[in-house]
């Protein structure tokens, strides 16, 4: 039984469109010899919040692009909830990112690739919000090429 709602009625062209920006910041962080993962939140059709993974700059952990787009968005709007927003991450968040989106109670993820060792969907417990729509796979190839191309070029 999955715990995640994957009722998603939103346009496929403006997921598309939304993931291409956050590659747009994947790119940013793999220009800093950080791990490509790049986000952003939109909400009404507004980017609100970008980020992308600062973990080597900041020497923070914690520092992941979901972590610096929810920091920005609630800068954006002047709260900490994003019910009426959408998250669109390069790859599938970790547990850490999905706990934190549970808090902000953003309305939907959408990621590009799946992250098999440390994505949270592999670890089987209810992190999101019970509200929150989940939609994975959109660019999934050019955001899982960032990643191998990086990661090839560290061995």
């Amino acid at each position: 039984m999955s715990f995640y709602n994957f009722d998603d009625t939103d346009s496929g062209e403006e997921d598309i469109h939304y993931m291409k920006l956050a590659l747009e910041e994947a790119k940013k962080a793999l220009a800093e010899d950080e791990i490509p993962i790049g986000a952003i939140v939109v909400s009404k059709n507004r980017i609100i919040g970008r980020g992308y993974n600062l973990t080597e700059r900041f020497n923070d952990v914690t520092a992941h692009a979901e972590m610096q787009a929810f920091t920005s968005a609630a800068q954006t709007i002047g709260g900490k909830y994003l019910k009426d927003c959408t998250l669109y991450v390069t790859i599938e968040p970790c547990v850490m990112c999905a706990g934190a989106s549970y808090w902000t109670q953003i309305s939907r993820i959408v990621y590009g690739a799946r992250e098999e060792k440390r994505g949270f969907i592999s670890k089987g417990s209810n992190l999101l919000h019970p509200k929150t729509i989940l939609k994975g796979g959109v660019l999934a190839d050019e955001c899982s090429l960032l990643m191998k191309n990086f990661f090839a070029r560290k061995r």
